[in-house]
């Protein structure tokens, strides 16, 4: 699967919706200047019986120019106003629409195994996907199997989960489920998926405004003026309206997103490599009698980012995705047509209060212990929790390479705190004392302390190892608060300027680390599509190969003449090494981050081609091309 050509699609699918949208508020302004009109002509004082004034063209005669363009001018602005306001509310990431669904964050230290087990899941498809691995969220109200992906980008992305997901669900089909979702991500469907949503409001607000007219008009019932009873007609006119508006909005809905359901599955199957996972998966669905349906007060407007259908639908053409049975027989085509039957587990709604985000967060850890004490006392369901927690973090140590202590240490806000610092500790003696110095000044109790006794063993993992230990940490960190974490980024600052200058490591690790966490905490303004050809950015193509030949294991010359080769610039001559400063490759990165999707993967599969000539890919090698594509926001293969 080519995600980057569906990402293509997906900003072509993104223009038409914007047609479709446009001609949907045509279509409001002409209904709602219809509305107009018959209110105008009703609170008229005439007879239509006694022919006191003539029936249609008297109709006809309140319908004119002037006021077609004031009402569609009136419309067009209050559907951009609510278009915009509902923009702003769901862009501001993807733990946002999480928690107003009511979702409570899975923390990295739950004790609940089926916690764990998705934890562990989603940490597995992100480092195959290399991307970063985005929080997790439990809707622990919902039985229903079901799932979603939001956000905007890979760095904001969260993935929810059903607590029917967690119960019922099998390891591999659980796998399958979650990679549907990371497909979601890696096809660029979130931002179309958020997008739709806004747009959509914005068409249905029209009937808002005629359900509040209806009811304001049935409260002044008792007066006897004619337009305080045509009020109630006028609002019925719009109420009418805005189910007109609903009917295209959920047209457009269906038309977007069961085509990108059923490019989903078969991207989990690429995943995974198992196409049975998700198959099973959805054959439990067909067996399981609550289904994917959810009940959350707001999963109808974002119905199109779930897994499945979250409610039944008389008609088949406003369904947001395809039949179970069609998903099934594409993914398996000698399908018998059985179901798998699991038992329903009856548990209380732990469903959380919402206030602040991070309240969820903070209490997160209370319903994983008491989740965990229930399942203790109740019969399991048929769903297996496979490994516990300590042998799913053996095996990540073993299958990493890493010591099993700092995939321990990794799990906990503060161990991963302490080894990003230690990851960035200075080999020199006088330097790294300072360093420590710094992490003292911010009195968090312990602190210190860790960072020195993890230090010497960061040290001595090859540089290969330092990315993957790095993506362990995040999950962790991105638990912590916004104060936590200004602290964090501002001693992460000073140890890097520790000694005057900022070096290539350094700037790649801070970066990843900037780029994957800032999201959870910060308003960041993502990057927007300028260049559509690489000869628009040719220079700073120049300048990121040649670092890369300068730096990378291999010959220098070989490795910028492969890259360059490899993306038809025979002619581009690699740069003096002067000319290569982490200051010049941190302009052409962000330079390159406006290039359009289709081209970011060449450029950096160019990359991966030629420091791979020699046959590995080295550990800087590795963190120069992650850095560029964590800036990029494009995931891609390291491998050649």
């Amino acid at each position: 699967m080519n995600f980057f050509q569906q990402q293509d699609i997906a900003r072509r699918n993104a223009r038409l919706l914007t047609l479709l949208f446009l001609a949907a508020v045509f279509l409001l302004i002409v209904l709602t200047n219809a509305m107009v009109a018959l209110f105008l002509w009703f609170a008229e004082d005439y007879n239509v019986y006694s022919g006191s004034r003539e029936g249609m063209s008297g109709f006809l005669s309140y319908v004119t120019w002037a006021r077609f363009g004031g009402i569609g001018m009136a419309v067009s602005a209050t559907v951009a106003l609510v278009v915009v306001v509902k923009w702003f509310q769901l862009s501001t990431g993807g733990k946002h629409v999480a928690e107003s669904m009511g979702g409570t964050r899975i923390l990295a230290q739950a004790d609940d195994p089926g916690e764990r087990r998705v934890l562990n899941v989603v940490q597995e498809l992100a480092l195959a996907a290399n991307m970063p691995v985005p929080a997790v969220y439990v809707m622990n109200g919902e039985r229903g199997i079901n799932a979603f992906a939001a956000g905007i980008t890979p760095a904001d992305a969260v993935v929810a989960v059903t607590r029917g997901t967690i119960e019922q669900l099998k390891r591999h089909e659980l796998q399958g489920v979650i990679a549907h979702e990371f497909s979601h991500i890696l096809n660029g469907d979130m931002r179309l998926n958020i997008r739709l949503a806004a747009m959509l409001k914005g068409i249905t607000f029209v009937g808002d405004v005629g359900h509040f007219l209806l009811r304001s008009g049935h409260r002044r019932r008792g007066t006897s003026s004619k337009n305080d009873s045509a009020l109630p007609l006028l609002g019925l006119g719009l109420l009418a309206v805005g189910w007109l508006g609903g009917m295209a909005a959920g047209f457009m809905k269906a038309a977007i997103s069961r085509q990108k359901e059923y490019l989903a599955d078969a991207s989990a199957v690429q995943f995974t490599r198992n196409p049975e996972g998700i198959a099973d998966a959805l054959k439990v669905i067909g067996g399981y009698v609550p289904g994917t349906l959810v009940h959350a007060a707001r999963a109808m407007e974002m119905s199109h980012i779930f897994f499945g259908q979250i409610q039944h639908h008389l008609w088949q053409v406003f369904a947001t995705h395809p039949p179970i049975e069609d998903r099934i027989r594409r993914l398996d085509p000698r399908w018998d047509g059985k179901v798998i039957e699991r038992k329903i587990k009856h548990y209380e709604d732990k469903t959380q209060a919402q206030g602040g985000g991070r309240a969820a967060i903070v209490t997160a850890a209370i319903l994983a212990s008491a989740v965990a004490d229930e399942m203790a006392s109740v019969d399991m369901p048929d769903a297996d929790f496979g490994p516990s927690p300590e042998e799913l973090d053996s095996e990540s140590a073993n299958s990493h390479e890493l010591p099993l202590a700092f995939v321990q240490q990794s799990h906990e806000p503060l161990g991963a705190n302490a080894l990003v610092f230690a990851l960035l500790i200075s080999r020199d003696t006088e330097l790294s004392q300072k360093q420590l110095e710094m992490i003292t000044d911010d009195n968090i109790p312990g602190l210190a302390d860790l960072v020195f006794t993890l230090t010497s063993g960061v040290h001595e993992l090859d540089a290969p190892l330092r990315l993957p230990l790095l993506e362990m940490c995040l999950p962790a960190l991105m638990s912590i608060s916004e104060p936590q974490y200004r602290t964090f980024k501002n001693t992460l600052l000073r140890i890097v300027r520790a000694d005057g200058h900022t070096n290539l490591y350094e700037w790649c690790m801070f970066q990843l680390i900037r780029h994957y966490l800032d999201p959870e905490f910060i308003k960041v303004k993502a990057s927007r599509p300028r260049y559509r050809k690489l000869r628009k950015v040719v220079y700073h193509i120049r300048v990121v190969l040649s670092v890369l030949a300068y730096e990378g294991s291999g010959e220098g010359e070989v490795v910028f003449r492969l890259a360059a080769d490899e993306l038809d610039f025979t002619k581009l001559q690699i740069l003096p090494g002067e000319q290569c400063n982490v200051e010049a490759f941190s302009k052409a990165v962000h330079e390159l981050a406006d290039c359009y999707p289709l081209l970011k993967p060449r450029l950096l599969k160019a990359m991966a081609f030629a420091a791979g000539s020699d046959g590995r890919i080295s550990g800087v090698e590795q963190e120069i091309i992650a850095s560029m594509a964590a800036v990029m926001d494009c995931p891609v293969p390291l491998s050649p």
